[in-house]
């Protein structure tokens, strides 16, 4: 499906790729500079915006990530997560310098976040975010963006008042985070739609979602048909608990959907798989079998009634079409295979049968064949070749 730029959805969507940072809160995820490096090239490559790269103050490891991705991000923005402190503003700046640095602030934006985590009050909370940010600015940093962690949970007066801080101190952009996962897509929608009126444009209000409950991509969509300007992303979705909103999932579904949403983005989705491909290798994560875009068996079949239709046009069952993703079509055999996938096989072989040896081909082929295995088409190809060769 070819896109003319004259078709083209109106509004375009700015795509942080947290993958760096979040990626590294599940266990077992952690990268060494040097891989993370190579993925910030990758992710840079896809077309986002800004690449999110290391919590600096957290780590030494964290802090040399920072400092040599700020040398090699060509076009897309560096950005760093801190808390609001001073100290953590000073390392990040110290390690990705201030030209083309976003400085990530994360403010406390619930009561139940300010009463058991943080224990100090909202008016506390407030003097951190305004004091934190007029530093970062004070500092020469252009760009200040200001996260409020658990907003979805926060109450109007206590988000509105950080949102204000942050405005009146200096920062760009306003992130508002589902960090449990809780919301639903009408929930944030109706967030977001609140502080779009706080904090009307040019102020950049971001999405954060997670996917405890499977909705980090409809409530990312959610916030943008609100007003938000900006979506932050992982590969994958990888992340702590259930995950972030995927990269690969708003790409494709803006890439068939946008229009009627009046949204677009620039991410190369042909690429993204090969990116993908690479994080799993430097993170040693296990390749899902039925994930979306992503999956191993994402474009894949066993059942006999879809690939008749597929190997009839593949529209017939294919809305996203794997080609666009760096995908390849699967069609694979199981026992719920039909007789359409052998006699496309037996077609391709160029050999003919009678009605008898067909039905006994069918059997040992398809539906009595053992164990609960499928095999790829090209597998099973070759061996009913040799088989009919008498090799």
């Amino acid at each position: 499906m070819t896109v003319r730029p004259e078709d083209r959805p109106t509004r375009r969507v700015s795509v942080v790729d947290t993958t760096l940072r979040d990626g590294e809160q599940a266990p077992g995820n952690a990268m060494e500079p040097d891989e993370k490096v190579e993925m910030a090239q990758r992710i840079e490559a896809l077309g986002v915006d800004v690449v999110e790269a290391a919590f600096p103050a957290s780590s030494p490891r964290d802090f040399e990530a920072t400092r040599l991705i700020a040398q090699t991000l060509k076009r897309a923005r560096l950005a760093t997560f801190s808390r609001t402190t001073r100290q953590d503003v000073e390392v990040a700046v110290e390690a990705g310098g201030t030209g083309n640095h976003e400085v990530q602030l994360v403010a406390t934006g619930s009561e139940i976040h300010l009463e058991h985590k943080r224990g100090i009050t909202r008016e506390q909370a407030v003097r951190e975010v305004t004091d934190t940010v007029g530093f970062a600015r004070a500092l020469g940093v252009r760009h200040v963006s200001v996260g409020i962690e658990d907003a979805s949970r926060g109450s109007d007066d206590l988000v509105r008042a950080l949102c204000d801080g942050a405005l009146d101190a200096g920062a760009d952009c306003v992130i508002l985070a589902d960090t449990t996962g809780c919301a639903t897509p009408e929930e944030f929608g109706a967030l977001v739609a609140k502080v779009r009126a706080w904090a009307p444009r040019p102020v950049r209000l971001s999405t954060h979602c997670h996917n405890d409950f499977g909705l980090s991509l409809a409530n990312a969509v959610a916030g943008l048909v609100a007003g938000a300007d900006e979506v932050q992303v992982t590969l994958g979705g990888i992340g702590e608990r259930g995950g972030n909103t995927p990269l690969e999932e708003l790409a494709a579904l803006l890439a068939y959907k946008g229009g009627q949403y009046g949204l677009h983005t620039d991410i190369d989705t042909a690429g993204m798989y090969e990116a993908y491909t690479a994080l799993r290798r430097v993170i040693r994560l296990e390749e899902p079998r039925n994930k979306p875009i992503f999956g191993r068996y994402a474009f894949g079949t066993t059942a006999g009634i879809h690939q008749q239709g597929i190997l009839s046009n593949p529209a017939t069952y294919e809305y996203v079409e794997p080609a666009r993703f760096g995908r390849e079509r699967a069609l694979l055999i199981g026992r719920h295979s039909g007789r359409t996938i052998l006699r496309h096989l037996l077609d391709q072989l160029g050999v003919g049968t009678t009605d008898e040896q067909f039905t006994e081909l069918y059997h040992r082929y398809i539906t009595g064949r053992e164990g609960s295995d499928s095999e790829d088409l090209a597998v099973v190809r070759d061996r009913l070749a040799r088989e009919l060769a008498g090799g």
